[in-house]
């Protein structure tokens, strides 16, 4: 069991150092500059679960296997890219007409994966460049995890290659992942007009120059003959004609209200929902709208509205918390995210963002209960960076110095720190209690970093060496 559990360690390791070291910043409230950047948060991760998860279970694959991610990106595109891993983009979110389109899209490309589809590189595209984008997609994801600002954050990545056109699939593949897709949609008694309706507008783009065109169009090959094929299929469903849930409707109406809000300038945000717009996604959205303007007087009205009439909704009390902790309000911000975490106590991101605020406020008598909150944070989601580092400040405020080596190398290894995870790897194992889980995955830290470390010096070696020989060489020819 233990040197199997090293060789999965050391084969997930290898892959995210590969990943990570190209290089990757956390912004709060950012816009990328043409790179490559990963959304985080929790509620919108709970409402594309909840549209996802029925898809997952019936293409029977393990939910808890595949990974959704949202790119901030405003274009209508989805992939998928390194195995089980889902792509969306934030402009195919927010310009949906319904959840049932973007659920018609997931169902689509989990067809891609149960098919172990393989996508073509686009022309002029190079597959070393489309790996190390696929690799810098996944790293960001995976630094994204780990995201250091309370509440809603973006990862941006330094990749000049967009993903909009970099992957393209066959059209036989599109049409099997679109059976597929309406398979899973039976299967989990949903209709399939969405993915129509979206093919539809799809199939209107390509009349459009490939310039002024959403790249779904490009990278998923759209032909009438597709979309009748699919429409005589849909149209003899017993759920063709099936609404989808009005609380998955509501859901996904409050994640666009949540990332218009967030993504959009705060003058678009106003305009789309004015004042007179008193609904809850009104509200919502102009709260987000009135932080990015610095204006959180009106933006924590706008929450003190919903609040009043939601006052156990943690999400609401999440970006109270967070609009709090942002202003500088350390100490006022705890009680919002205590109230986020009492109504949703399994949300591993809420309760980092409030082992931060309990951290932030200096004050000794909050790290026992930071701690707590990190500790079920990382039991549930153990790739996340910035709750390892605030694990680290808090052991080391407590004087635990065996926890802060601990928690230091797990933090340097997600973030390809191979030195760093090497140096407190070692001082964790001297330090911990023996055959403890913590002792035996530290020394696996230890055991891989070095190894791989080694064998970076042996290519350095190898590569001064050639070298040398080169310049020997050339300096024999000159002298003979």
């Amino acid at each position: 069991m233990y040197i199997n559990l090293r060789k999965s360690f050391a084969h997930r390791l290898l892959c995210l150092t590969t990943i990570v070291t190209l290089g990757f910043s956390n912004f709060s409230y950012a816009r990328s500059g043409g790179g490559l950047s990963i959304l985080r948060d929790a509620e919108i991760e709970h409402t594309i679960r909840m549209m996802s998860e029925p898809i997952f279970d019936a293409a029977e694959l393990d939910k808890n296997a595949v990974s959704t991610y949202l790119i901030n990106d405003d274009s209508l595109n989805a992939f998928v890219a390194g195995g089980q891993n889902i792509f969306l983009h934030s402009g195919l979110l927010i310009t949906a007409k319904d959840a049932n389109q973007v659920i018609g899209v997931i169902a689509h490309e989990t067809g891609h994966i149960t098919g172990g589809h393989l996508s073509r590189f686009s022309d002029g595209v190079k597959s070393a460049t489309v790996m190390s984008l696929i690799g810098a997609v996944l790293g960001a994801a995976a630094i994204a995890a780990g995201a250091g600002d309370a509440g809603m954050a973006l990862i941006l990545g330094g990749q000049q290659v967009g993903t909009r056109t970099f992957l393209k699939y066959s059209r036989t593949q599109e049409s099997a992942a679109d059976q597929a897709g309406l398979t899973f949609l039976e299967k989990s008694g949903q209709s399939g007009v969405g993915l129509i309706d979206f093919l539809d507008y799809l199939g209107d783009q390509e009349l459009m120059s490939s310039r002024y065109r959403d790249p779904y169009a490009g990278t998923h090959p759209v032909s009438s003959e597709r979309i009748s094929k699919l429409r005589d299929r849909v149209e003899t469903s017993p759920y063709f004609k099936k609404p989808t849930p009005a609380a998955i409707e509501h859901e996904f109406k409050r994640l666009q209200a949540k990332l218009y809000g967030y993504l959009k300038p705060p003058y678009a945000t106003l305009n789309k929902y004015p004042l007179k717009d008193q609904s809850l996604y009104g509200k919502y959205a102009r709260a987000f709208a009135y932080h990015q303007k610095h204006e959180p007087a009106k933006a924590l009205k706008e929450l003190e509205d919903l609040l009043g009439e939601y006052p156990n909704d943690p999400f609401f009390w999440e970006t109270k918390g967070q609009i709090l902790y942002e202003n500088g309000k350390v100490r006022e911000s705890i009680l919002p995210y205590q109230n986020a975490v009492k109504n949703l106590p399994d949300e591993s991101l809420i309760r980092v963002s409030l082992a931060q605020s309990l951290i932030a406020t200096e004050d000794d008598q909050f790290l026992k209960e930071a701690v707590q909150h990190l500790e079920y944070a990382i039991s549930r989601d153990r790739q996340n960076a910035f709750a390892w580092h605030q694990m680290s400040v808090a052991q080391h405020r407590l004087n635990h110095e065996a926890m802060t080596y601990y928690a230091t190398a797990e933090r340097f290894l997600l973030i390809g720190n191979l030195r760093g995870a090497m140096i407190n790897a070692r001082h964790a194992v001297d330090s911990l209690p023996k055959n403890t889980p913590n002792w035996y995955r530290a020394q696996d830290i230890l055991v891989v970093t070095e190894s791989n470390m080694s064998d970076k010096q042996r290519k350095k070696n190898d590569t001064e060496q050639r070298e040398e020989n080169r310049k020997s060489d050339k300096k024999l020819e000159s002298t003979s």
